[in-house]
This record gives C-alpha cells, sequence and structure tokens, in this order.
C-alpha cells in the first residue's frame, strides 16, 4: 500500500468524532480545525498542500496547495504522526452536527467524488484535490459549482454529512434525484447532472428550488437529510433582528411569553 494503514473507531451519534489508531511512524492528515484531542506521544506538523507528494519538488507542493484553494480550503493541512515505540490514538470531530463516513478508498477503486469542504481526515498518502465538472449547467446551477473534492489513494478517508446519512446502491442506468444541496459523494462511476424541475407552480411556488440532481448509476451514492446550508439559513432567519426582535416575536404575549420560556434578556 502506498498510504499509511489505520485502525479507526466513530463514538457519537449526531455530534460524533472519529479516534484514529497510529502504529509507530504512522501518519494521518487532517484539515484545519478538525483536531480534537490526541495522547502525548502524538506529534503535530504543519504540511504544504495534502502531504501525499512530500518527496515531489516545490511545483508539484504549489499545484497541490493551489487545488486545495479552489475548493475553498487553506493551502495547508495539519499531521500528526506517532512519533512513540507503542501506540498512540488522535481524534477528529465534525464541524457541525451529522454523521462521519469512512470511506476504504480500495472499495471505490481508489476514487471518491464528494462535496467541497467535506473532507476530515485521511491516512497519510491518500490525495486530496478537485474534481472539474465538464457540464456547464452542472457547474451553474448544481449546488456545488463547477468544483467538487477528490480523493484518491489505497487507504482510509473520512468525510461528514449534516444530519442523517442515506446509502443508495445505483444499478447501471438506475437514477437518483436529489436535492442539490444533500449530496455527500459518490463513486467514480456514477454519472451527475442537472435536470429543471419544470412546471410553473412547481419552479415559482415550490420553494425547493429550479434544479435537481440526477444520479444516473452504476455505483454509490451518500445523501444527507441537512446540508450545513439549510441549517445556516434556519439560525439565520431565527436570529434576533435589528432592535433585539428574534423571529417568532409577534405574539400576543411577546416579550412576556419569552420571559416565561426562560429568555431573561432585556
Amino acid at each position: 500500500m502506498q498510504a499509511h494503514e489505520i485502525d479507526y473507531q466513530i463514538f457519537g451519534e449526531e455530534m460524533q468524532y472519529v479516534e484514529i489508531e497510529l502504529d509507530p511512524q504512522e501518519i494521518v492528515i487532517a484539515e484545519a480545525g478538525s483536531f480534537m484531542m490526541m495522547d502525548n506521544n502524538i506529534q503535530m506538523q504543519t504540511i504544504f498542500g495534502d502531504g501525499s507528494k512530500q518527496q515531489s519538488g516545490i511545483f508539484d507542493k504549489l499545484l497541490s496547495a493551489g487545488k486545495r484553494v479552489l475548493t475553498g480550503e487553506s493551502m495547508f493541512m495539519t499531521a500528526f504522526i506517532n512519533q512513540h515505540h507503542g501506540k498512540g490514538k488522535v481524534s477528529f470531530a465534525s464541524p457541525y452536527p451529522g454523521k462521519i463516513l469512512p470511506i476504504d478508498l480500495t472499495e471505490f477503486q481508489g476514487k471518491f467524488i464528494c462535496q467541497k469542504s467535506s473532507f476530515l481526515c485521511a491516512a497519510k498518502g491518500v490525495s486530496v484535490g478537485i474534481e472539474f465538472s465538464k457540464k456547464i449547467g452542472r457547474g451553474l446551477f448544481g449546488g456545488e459549482g463547477f468544483i467538487m473534492q477528490k480523493i484518491e489513494g489505497d487507504g482510509m478517508a473520512f468525510v461528514h454529512s449534516g444530519g442523517t446519512l442515506a446509502k443508495k446502491e445505483l444499478k447501471a442506468g438506475e437514477i437518483l434525484k436529489v436535492d442539490t444541496g444533500c449530496i455527500v459523494g459518490f463513486t467514480k462511476d456514477v454519472d451527475y447532472d442537472i435536470e429543471f424541475i419544470g412546471g410553473i407552480k412547481n419552479s415559482v411556488f415550490g420553494g425547493e428550488g429550479l434544479f435537481y440532481a440526477t444520479l444516473r448509476g452504476p455505483g454509490t451514492v451518500y445523501v444527507q437529510s441537512l446540508p450545513f446550508s439549510r441549517l445556516a439559513d434556519r439560525i439565520i432567519a431565527s436570529a434576533p433582528r435589528a432592535g433585539g426582535e428574534s423571529r417568532g416575536e409577534g405574539s400576543i404575549l411577546g416579550g412576556l411569553g419569552n420571559l416565561l420560556d426562560g429568555d431573561n434578556r432585556f
């Protein structure tokens, strides 16, 4: 194997974290901000790019880092190495409520395509790059733009999703229609496109947008029930307005109702 072979265990239900067990000199790479805790014998190092080509030249390193910038991520990642003669553990947490999905790339022919910003951590040697959309319609209206993340290699990788995670196995020619924001990822043989919802009432009054994603098999598709963008929209809609009033304060009781509910702000 090119990638380090790591053991892991996932804890929790809706607020999950993954614990990685490293043998001596094994390394796991992680997205900045995902670190939770580690044993004393684990050392942390900041690396340029994803660390899969640490022995390559400066141009390859710049190219790897530049690809990460296009997906909205930092040029740097964090590597955790076990420098002790015994086993060591390091843990990484999902940034919002949902599920952590373990991906054994050897089971997916060495490649998995996922939404931007979903990557959490992976064994050293796994490459985290970009997947360009070759279809203009998909790029403009597909929810993820022209660029998605691709994870390549022969090791373990972990991505996170929002809410509950659904796994769909598609047969050759079978089509699954999904909200564009609910896609977590899919295997490389799945054909991803977008389709117009159709109908004036559906488009204007349906409240589900103008397009949905179509995923054609064969392959495996993972779908999330609560995209972070949807969660953020609900939080923003419920946030206090100018003047301190929050949405839903137009009841008869008004501020008195909030006080009875335990809200002691004045």
